[in-house]
């Protein structure tokens, strides 16, 4: 089920819906369309327990009513950020579009469930490099990467269920704020953000 929806301050635009979900995901189609790379890429920014930032391109593999969810090696950087900070914020840049969304909220983690059938889903490869990269480690030289991959190739030979590593782990986003942006002639952009409060998701504009 969605979250309700406080309609009093209902936009009065053909461009937004009460959903932000729906509206995400008719933009995410639309950039489907029209970019050349990746229309699930998004800019991922978290903190350490420092507050020090940090961000990095990943790429959105989940979508529903819950939140958005991206995979990642716990033991990364932002593995580490996410188990002492666990908040984020996200931004989806289409330029074909000239549009944007950006997301704030705090970070779960997916169930094992949820995971498993991701990564059972990912080509061979893929699922082999999780394993041979111990990700924002020292890496000495491209070669040991080359050689972590082959033994791993060696030890799954035959096998088709290749089994997830246990710090391979999905996170799933779980926004209180989403601010979907419009290019404007002259940057008289426009700006509909979507507050959760009390359950319902209320709306209203902001200046460029």
């Amino acid at each position: 089920m969605y979250h309700k929806f406080d309609t009093r301050m209902k936009m009065k635009s053909e461009d937004i819906t009460e959903n932000p979900y729906d509206l995400f995901e008719q933009w995410l189609e639309l950039a489907k369309k029209s970019e050349p790379n990746d229309a699930n890429a998004m800019c991922l920014a978290t903190a350490d327990a420092k507050g020090h930032p940090s961000n990095r391109m990943v790429l959105l593999n989940g979508l529903d009513d819950r939140g958005f969810v991206f995979y990642t090696n716990a033991g990364s950087r932002k593995g580490n950020d996410i188990a002492a900070n666990p908040y984020a914020a996200l931004c989806f840049h289409w330029k074909t579009l000239r549009k944007q969304v950006r997301v704030e909220g705090k970070i779960e983690e997916v169930s094992d469930k949820e995971a498993d059938a991701y990564y059972a889903s990912r080509p061979r490869q893929s699922r082999i490099g999780a394993w041979a990269s111990e990700q924002s480690r020292p890496l000495p030289q491209f070669s040991d990467l080359q050689d972590r991959v082959k033994h791993y190739e060696d030890e799954f030979e035959g096998m088709e269920d290749i089994p997830r590593p246990s710090y391979w782990r999905g996170f799933r986003v779980m926004p209180d704020k989403i601010e979907f942006w419009i290019d404007g002639e002259f940057r008289l952009h426009r700006r509909y953000v979507y507050t959760l409060e009390n359950g319902a998701w209320n709306t209203h504009m902001i200046y460029p």
